[in-house]
């Protein structure tokens, strides 16, 4: 005995079949031909099926229409209306193309990511853009929690320690850290846990995308004591960025931009910088950013590739060098 065909099965073939013949395909033609259809025990069986199915495609706006035999006006025949049907040419802009870049970026850490990102791929294979490169960074950038950020939440509902590899801002060096977690809260386009640092004995802020690995739990659930208020939230160290940008690139940055310094035509060189700095290059705008977070700024900037020049500071821009290196190493560059 046959499995039974799926409704949705069913009515992908008949679609298929509809749309490919010559001219029409009439009840007896449909149920002989059509996979599923003979699932049906008899003629009367058959007709319900057949005109459920008819109706639920016209529902989803396929247009089938019905033709009649000229000489024999009882021969009734199905088809879908192709010229209806089909989708005209597709093509996109490269602004309509930068658009839909954003919205596909959106999705960048959640479960459509893989699917928005193909369908990105298929739309810039049909579409005039010629350089990719020229909407890179140019999407909003939204990320999700940190990977330690379902670890301490759950440790703070339990109360209990936590230790964890912490990077420290200022100086780059990586030291474990006990802390006794109290709450976590969201600022500068981060999440930030508050707590007592049990080495330092003191009330500490310490940034999730700064932790190194994974946290772990010590001792015992319900032994961190959470008090009622907690002193103010410390703002967080300012870095000011200086950037060099290849004309009309990065229009996200340029966005947040402080102060903007367009080339002008036949200008001369520009002077030499102070040492911590690199020459800044006479082509290109040069722009700076308030940041808070090294690290996560030069993740940034390494999807701009070649658009984007750190002038300053040096750390950043050993940082944006250090994701690049990678890449550049695979293509067989030093």
């Amino acid at each position: 005995m046959s499995e039974r065909v799926e409704p949705a099965e069913r009515l992908l073939d008949l679609v298929i079949a509809l749309a490919n013949t010559p001219h029409r395909m009439t009840k007896s033609q449909i149920r002989r031909g059509v996979n599923g259809y003979a699932d049906a025990k008899n003629d009367a069986a058959f007709d319900r099926m057949f005109e459920r199915d008819k109706e639920a495609l016209r529902t989803l706006g396929v247009p089938i229409v019905t033709l009649t035999d000229a000489a024999h006006e009882d021969d009734i025949g199905y088809r879908i209306d192709t010229d209806s049907y089909d989708m005209p040419p597709v093509a996109f802009t490269p602004a309509e193309v930068g658009a839909l870049s954003l919205a596909a970026e959106v999705w960048q850490d959640s479960t459509l990511s893989a699917q928005s990102r193909r369908a990105l791929t298929k739309v810039r294979a049909v579409s005039e853009l010629e350089d990719a490169a020229l909407h890179a960074g140019l999407a909003l950038r939204v990320r999700g929690p940190d990977a330690n950020f379902g670890a301490l939440l759950d440790a703070i509902a339990d109360r209990i320690t936590v230790r964890f590899t912490y990077r420290a801002a200022n100086t780059g060096r990586t030291k474990q850290r006990t802390v006794e977690p109290w709450r976590l809260y969201a600022k500068d386009r981060g999440w930030y846990l508050v707590g007592h640092d049990v080495e330092r004995a003191a009330e500490r802020e310490f940034r999730l995308s700064r932790i190194v690995g994974r946290v772990s739990r010590i001792g015992e659930p319900g032994s961190v004591q959470v008090p009622d208020r907690a002193s103010a939230h410390r703002e967080a160290p300012i870095i000011r960025a200086t950037l060099a940008l290849r004309p009309e690139r990065a229009s996200a940055l340029r966005a947040r931009a402080i102060e903007i310094e367009s080339p002008t035509a036949g200008a001369e060189p520009a002077q030499a910088a102070p040492a911590a700095q690199v020459p800044r290059p006479s082509d290109r705008d040069v722009i700076a950013v308030d940041i808070s977070d090294l690290d996560l700024f030069a993740e940034e900037l390494a999807g701009y590739g070649d658009a984007v020049l750190v002038l300053d500071p040096p750390r950043l821009r050993e940082a944006v060098l250090s994701r690049l290196r990678p890449a550049a190493s695979l293509g067989g560059e030093s």
